[in-house]
């Protein structure tokens, strides 16, 4: 009879085992690479921080902070909260480190889990995994095109090819208060409920990304931040779009896009891919420029995304397609008694010091067990040795997928398995 844990993983929150958990390390560390080819250093960030840090940075009027987020008290009754998001956590950082204080921008990278109290779905977590950067302290439209840019190459070097990039302008400090006027007096004469009603008050573009199709009905007429652009604003999100075209980049102009956090101005964009259903962002950012004087700083810009590491594992799913190396390790190692054993592992230890992925069949299994163990982790070569090979200084080396087998110099086992390994490359 199967025994089963006393204990499971909390609701909402997945765990990654093998062998599914090379494709989230492969989806992760791709993103990652995208974002270290443009000379983004790695910052790593607090699992939890002061309460205040997200009120404040992220917004008061938004779900993440009025109902997601997970707040408790510590044991010095001080409240804090499980990061529901990368960006306040990173800016907070810049300050107290005074990175702002030296070269600009400060280009910062980083991936792991966040947290958010949500009804888990597919594509929607408790504890969400992200990769995300920030750009801060230059206020620059190619900066904002090179931040869209590293997560459409990440995109890209997955292997994806059914997202499309959304963008819009959500305006900036010399035209956003007389749009919020306008949208104000749009949103006030219509029959909303009341907690829709305190968010038109606290926030009014947050009512246009409300998804209830009796809201969208209601708000379709509702005036829109591109039409009412500034015209600093207006020629930078045009310089945005030029300096898209010019590499390559393509995207769909979205006037009704609001993203769910309040720090946003000016450039705002999100990856869309419609194999997922309902949960169809796989990632998205864009431009906030008030937010360190807000968080206590220099009034300096910053423009950033995250992008979301199991919506793009879904995502490649949709599209049949897999990032994963399906082989664990390079070579298996099939040892035939005790003596065969001890030299495998010492062989097994220099081929690893030589950037040689190893497994060994351990516990004593037989040949047929041994075989089988060396097919299922995908290597390209069994190492098999027995007493007869080692009075002879050689070892079997053996391609598995042909089944070829040919003895090779114990002595010159190092180099020879590291060549036939390079020429299969």
């Amino acid at each position: 009879m199967t025994k089963t844990s006393s204990f499971n993983a909390p609701k909402g929150i997945p765990d990654y085992v093998p062998p599914g958990s090379a494709e989230f390390v492969a989806v992760r560390d791709t993103l990652v690479r995208a974002a270290r080819s443009a000379g983004y250093g790695h910052v790593e960030l607090p699992i939890f921080e002061d309460t205040g840090l997200f009120a404040r940075g992220v917004g008061e009027s938004t779900d993440v902070v009025s109902k997601e987020m997970y707040t408790f008290a510590d044991r010095g009754d001080r409240s804090v909260t499980l990061r529901p998001e990368g960006t306040a956590g990173v800016m907070r950082a810049v300050i107290e480190h005074g990175l702002d204080r030296g070269q600009l921008p400060v280009k910062l990278c980083y991936a792991g889990p966040f947290f958010r109290y949500e009804r888990p779905q597919a594509g929607r977590y408790r504890q969400l995994q992200q990769v995300g950067v920030e750009a801060i302290g230059v206020d620059d439209p190619a900066l904002d095109a090179e931040v869209i840019a590293i997560a459409d190459a990440g995109f890209r070097a997955l292997g994806l090819d059914g997202y499309r990039l959304e963008i819009t302008s959500l305006g900036d400090d010399s035209c956003r208060p007389q749009y919020r006027e306008l949208l104000q007096e749009f949103l006030f004469e219509l029959p909303l409920d009341e907690e829709t009603r305190q968010r038109a008050e606290l926030n009014p573009l947050r009512v246009l990304d409300d998804k209830r199709p009796e809201m969208r009905e209601l708000t379709a007429a509702a005036p829109l931040m591109l039409d009412h652009l500034s015209e600093s604003a207006k020629v930078h999100f045009d310089q945005v779009l030029g300096y898209l075209d010019a590499i390559g980049v393509a995207y769909t102009i979205n006037p009704r896009m609001v993203r769910g956090l309040d720090y946003y101005t000016k450039t705002t964009f999100e990856f869309v891919h419609d194999g997922l259903g309902a949960q169809s962002g796989i990632g998205g950012g864009g431009r906030y420029d008030g937010l360190m004087a807000q968080l206590g700083g220099q009034p300096l810009s910053g423009i950033g995304f995250g992008l979301g590491v199991d919506r793009t594992m879904l995502a490649l799913q949709a599209e049949g397609k897999t990032a994963a190396d399906p082989a664990r390790v390079d070579v298996f190692g099939v040892p035939l008694g005790e003596a065969a054993t001890q030299r495998l592992v010492v062989l097994a230890a220099r081929l690893r010091a030589a950037g040689v992925r190893v497994d060994l069949a351990y516990g004593g299994r037989g040949v047929k067990g041994a075989m089988k163990a060396a097919d299922r982790s995908g290597a390209k070569y069994a190492l098999v040795l027995g007493d007869r090979d080692i009075a002879e200084n050689q070892i079997g080396l053996k391609e598995l997928a042909t089944g070829e087998q040919r003895q090779i110099a114990l002595d010159d086992a190092v180099g020879t398995v590291a060549e036939a390994l390079a020429h299969d490359r």
